[in-house]
């Protein structure tokens, strides 16, 4: 029994009430939304955690990445960032560690923090064999279920599984050939040990018995995107539109034959005319599954400023109707994220976010509204606290303080505003 069999059978659990509430909706229309796939609560029985609704006709979410890798590994920092992602206004964290011990890190992080967290298990699987017998292509079928179960058992609520990396997709990718190579790190292990055992991939060759494990810890599926462009040329290519196929496929197994909530995820590198359409792609393949889009990056030489980057096109991908993004930082393609990294990366996309949901939703302008209301009258009190992060907002004002403490010291004496406000009123 799931939350997806609950739904299909007419029934509103409490973490449907629970969301709907957060949502201003009718628990009736997140019922709905999860019987048909189209919306999802990451669960589970292991931990207690601040309910997450992510889909169709919901706020646009924010997920925001930590962990160790094989060259720093800070145990401590990684809690600490987890904490300032949540602070920030992270919706959920993923914790993709690569380095030190894999289960005690991420099982220190899920305690430390109230929300759903995410991981990727054939990380664990590969590097542990890796150190075990010297090769990623000594990998077993055993150490991915191994893997997936241990970390379905610490409290983890949804995982991204490179299920759409089949040999037909290998045979798209090395026929097409790519101006970026492959970014993904998932996806760089997984061809590469098929590869080299001539095997097809046991996530999509076994996805049936993937599906028993996640359907039994109650984790929602996040279908990994493994061959999506790390170059804006590589964008919308074969084999990135063959695994989205694949995806798509097992996305809807999963859901109809073993009531899993699924999640679909997409590409990394995308140029600005080319988001919509891959938005609205996806949407179509996968009959409305909630779509976690992993940036975008609309431009390939933002280095040091790519949470910028990203922002643009995330926002463009919420209007078109993504549902979750993943946040990108300053620090991405050039060192592991520090501390600073990860609360900007957060704010950054939450704005990016916002920005999409004013398209898709109207209501979501009310928050803008009142902050012009705030503005007009000089309520600047009121504008700290309608800001995205009234701290911040302050500290600049401050930092230059005016003397004439209705104004700023943009205008001074001449605020257009207060100018306004003596002579006549605006207000409506």
């Amino acid at each position: 029994m799931t939350i997806v069999t609950d739904a299909k059978n007419g029934k509103i659990t409490e973490e449907m009430k629970v969301v709907a509430k957060n949502e201003g909706k009718d628990p009736e229309f997140i019922r709905r939304g999860i019987a048909a796939g189209r919306i999802v609560i990451p669960m589970t029985p292991y931990r207690d955690i601040k309910l997450c609704g992510i889909g169709e006709g919901l706020r646009t979410k924010v997920n925001a990445s930590i962990g160790a890798s094989s060259d720093i590994v800070d145990e401590e920092m990684e809690i600490k960032k987890a904490k300032a992602a949540e602070a920030a206004g992270a919706d959920t964290l993923m914790e993709l560690g690569t380095g030190g011990d894999f289960l005690g890190i991420r099982k220190k992080v899920c305690d430390a923090i109230s929300l759903s967290v995410g991981s990727v298990p054939l990380y664990q699987a590969f590097i542990t064999a890796a150190k075990r017998d010297g090769s990623i292509v000594h990998m077993t079928e055993d150490d991915l279920w191994y893997a997936t179960e241990e970390q379905a058992k610490l409290g983890t609520n949804f995982m991204a599984i490179h299920t759409g990396i089949n040999n037909i997709v290998l045979d798209r990718l090395k026929a097409h050939g790519r101006f970026g190579g492959l970014c993904s790190r998932g996806g760089a292990f997984m061809s590469t040990w098929m590869l080299h055992n001539q095997k097809e991939n046991p996530l999509y060759a076994d996805f049936d018995y993937l599906c028993e494990i996640l359907k039994e810890h109650e984790v929602t599926l996040s279908t990994g995107n493994g061959m999506r462009a790390g170059a804006i040329h590589d964008a919308t290519d074969r084999a990135q539109i063959q695994e989205l196929i694949i995806n798509s496929e097992c996305a809807q197994k999963a859901h109809d034959k073993y009531d899993l909530q699924v999640i679909v995820e997409g590409p990394g590198h995308v140029p600005l005319d080319e988001v919509e359409m891959n938005v609205k792609l996806m949407k179509s393949m996968s009959g409305g599954k909630p779509f976690y889009m992993l940036g975008p990056l609309v431009t390939d030489i933002g280095a040091g400023r790519d949470h910028i980057v990203t922002a643009i096109g995330a926002s463009t991908a919420a209007a078109a109707g993504c549902d979750f993004l993943c946040y990108v930082t300053p620090a991405e393609h050039l060192a592991l994220p520090n501390l600073e990294d990860v609360i900007e990366g957060v704010k950054t996309s939450r704005i990016a976010a916002h920005v999409g949901d004013m398209v898709k939703y109207k209501e979501s302008r009310d928050w803008d509204l009142a902050m012009g209301r705030a503005r007009r009258d000089l309520d600047w009190n009121k504008m700290y606290s309608l800001a995205l992060d009234p701290q911040l907002a302050k500290e600049i004002r401050n930092s230059r303080a005016p003397e004439d403490t209705d104004a700023c010291t943009m205008c001074g004496n001449f605020c257009a505003l207060k100018i306004v406000n003596k002579s006549y009123n605006l207000a409506k």
